[in-house]
């Protein structure tokens, strides 16, 4: 475990409970009292001050040893500190605050404080910013607060009133919710907090992303006395209003505990990160084959962006359904028990699912399409890969609209750059399948089927193998097996690339070449046209009974190089293909510098010179030396194509075109 003080300052976050300094490439740990470096001994739950009600609950459910976090934060809770902890996504935070305030309240220091009796006030609250993660936590303050007596109520939206305010009403040790409904409770006046002991902030930069600040506050605010609360927060990122709470609610000795600093890998180190190319339109055919290939037989989540394509795409996976704010909250609460149950290996869900869930055996995570922002991605990815678990995290992405670089930069991930599974891939990863359930079938059916294994033998021209190989493919759901591009992932494409001897910046050149040798009708039924990363090509997508005619008319144009490829090539993002030359800002640049195009006007420039190479049959010359490069021809925003002249001139980001009419 590497840990490293965070770079927010001991005034807004607290003293650190174990600093990790580096000198001379020794590492070397500062003690806080009760914590131990994981050189020193392991953080076996023998080593703490937790009771045997406690040990044995934990037993049960097989922990013997405290994750990192757990094991930093357990002593300086249990001792009355407040705290503020970070880590990654998966390593255990619940029971950071779980099991130290447990033992506080039954054995530790404010046994004497907590209200007893019925009708009792609550001693701990707890704030969450989803309804999910409200209930797996409370399922947590259930299983090993009742192991101790004491008893836990959850609130939250889309759930009834009155039998939440009959368990306020009998008394409660623990509330569990999240701030809306806590804050309708408070002001319905069925929920006193003037007892509480404990509060703690789970998921805090979520809630502020949620629009709970006021809440929040309000919520943190209802304690009677203040210097007597012991206040935990949790949260993955510190953005300002998460500085601001710990600064406002939490005691100026507060300790920190932070297991991500400043290391630049934040996302899961125990997840494969993959990204693989992929159009909208396949990805209902696609997807079904990257589980067969990667999920290894353990439960898949996918991630879409909207909560019409969680539905749709639930409806066309064979086993999925969908999990998003549009379905109530008792089906949705269905859905998480049926999904962690086994009942269905497949969820299909919006954001609403991406924190805290901590659901066992998610092998597998696919996002339809990069997210919006780096914090998405970390929490996503972080489903699996859980509690010291391995997993992999597939992010299907569109070269020509995606970027995800930034979050490549944001999350310290190195993707790995896959195509998508081939025929080879599939069979290998369904026949394994396949060949475990015939595995264990019963023998008992073997006399009652034999005969009919004899006469298909008997009567096939196939061999043995062959007729093995065809019953494979049945067991495991596939009569035929369809090639996929390796650009768009569409069934029944290949991918081509295409190279003419020199650098291609811009699609529209591409497509020039493109027409100096082929008919418009081919050039326009082309695929997903992306440039390659190394500026010396672009390959796009035919159909597979196309490609002999497209290779063979290459043969007219000298120079030209058309070939399907075995592996596709590193490709340019959205935002690299606006750089190179033409994103240099200088004189002539497609960029935001003087005298250049913005990236909004390069995808307008790219439109106009294509429609110009349709109108003059192509942009591109007979010979290398007329050779026509939309790029190299715009000096002082004039392009010249052939004996028309059109002016293009920015004017507060608008490109306008002069002069140009049908030939």
């Amino acid at each position: 475990m590497r840990t490293r003080r965070s770079a927010i300052t001991g005034s807004e976050i607290g003293e650190p409970i174990m600093n990790l300094t580096k000198r001379k490439k020794k590492m070397k740990y500062e003690k806080i009292e009760g914590v131990k470096p994981e050189d020193d001994a392991p953080n076996a739950v023998s080593s703490f001050r937790i009771s045997n009600p406690l040990k044995e609950a934990l037993k049960e459910k097989g922990i013997e040893s405290l994750f990192p976090i757990q094991a930093m934060t357990f002593n300086a809770v249990l001792d009355g500190s407040d705290l503020v902890g970070r880590a990654r996504t998966g390593q255990g935070k619940t029971l950071a605050f779980v099991l130290p305030i447990l033992e506080s309240l039954t054995n530790g220091p404010t046994r004497t404080s907590r209200k007893t009796g019925y009708g009792r006030a609550p001693s701990v609250l707890v704030l969450l910013p989803t309804r999910e993660l409200a209930t797996q936590v409370f399922s947590d303050f259930e299983v090993y607060g009742g192991a101790l007596g004491l008893k836990s109520c959850c609130l939250y939206g889309g759930s009834p009133y009155q039998p939440q305010h009959v368990q306020l009403k009998r008394g409660i040790d623990i509330v569990v919710g999240t701030p809306g409904r806590i804050k309708d409770h408070i002001e319905r006046g069925n929920i006193d907090l003037s007892a509480i002991i404990f509060r703690v902030l789970d998921e805090a930069d979520e809630m502020l992303r949620m629009g709970f600040v006021e809440d929040v506050e309000l919520i943190l605010s209802k304690v009677r006395d203040a210097s007597k609360v012991q206040t935990l927060l949790f949260s993955a990122t510190l953005p300002d209003w998460v500085k601001h709470i710990a600064a406002k609610f939490l005691k100026q000795d507060k300790k920190t505990a932070d297991l991500v600093g400043n290391e630049k890998m934040k996302a899961s180190t125990n997840v494969r990160h993959i990204v693989l190319p992929c159009s909208s339109s396949a990805r209902s055919q696609l997807i079904p084959d990257i589980i067969r290939c990667y999920s290894s037989g353990g439960r898949t989540i996918i991630f879409t962006e909207t909560k019409d394509s969680a539905s749709k795409l639930s409806g066309l996976l064979p086993g999925a359904c969908a999990l998003h704010g549009d379905i109530q909250q008792a089906t949705r609460e269905v859905t998480l028990s049926g999904f962690r149950s086994g009942k269905f290996s497949t969820l299909v869900a919006t954001n609403v699912a991406a924190r805290g869930l901590d659901i066992d055996d998610v092998q597998l995570i696919i996002q339809c399409e990069p997210p919006r922002d780096v914090e998405a991605y970390i929490h996503r990815s972080g489903r699996t890969g859980r509690a010291g678990k391995t997993g992999v995290a597939v992010m299907l992405y569109d070269p020509r609209k995606s970027n995800f670089s930034k979050i490549e930069r944001g999350s310290g991930v190195k993707f790995e750059h896959i195509s998508a599974p081939q025929p080879a891939d599939i069979a290998k990863a369904a026949g394994a399948e396949a060949a475990e359930k015939i595995a264990e079938i019963s023998d008992s059916v073997i006399p009652v089927f034999k005969a009919a294994a004899e006469e298909l033998l008997n009567s096939s021209v196939l061999s043995p193998t062959e007729l093995l190989a065809k019953a494979l493919a049945k067991a495991a759901g596939y009569t035929e097996i369809k090639s996929r591009s390796l650009l768009t992932s569409m069934e029944n494409y290949v991918t081509v690339l295409l190279q003419c001897g020199r650098p291609i910046y811009t699609l529209s050149f591409a497509y020039g070449v493109l027409r100096r040798f082929l008919p418009e009708e081919d050039v326009e039924s082309i695929k997903g046209l992306a440039l390659t990363a190394d500026g010396k090509g672009a390959v796009f997508d035919v159909a597979a009974a196309d490609l002999d005619n497209f290779l063979a008319a290459k043969k007219n144009a000298a120079g030209i190089k058309l070939e399907q490829v075995k592996s596709l090539p590193r490709l340019r993002e959205r935002d690299q293909a606006r750089g190179g030359r033409f994103g240099s800002g200088g004189r002539g640049g497609f960029s935001s510098g003087r005298g250049g195009f913005s990236g909004e006007e390069v995808e307008v420039v790219d439109v106009v010179a294509s429609q110009i190479g349709k109108m003059v049959g192509s942009p591109v010359a007979e010979s290398e030396e007329e050779d026509f490069l939309i790029g190299e021809m715009i000096d002082s925003q004039e392009v010249v194509v052939v004996e028309e002249v059109v002016e293009i001139t920015t004017i507060t980001g608008e490109a306008f075109c002069n002069g140009l009419s049908e030939p």
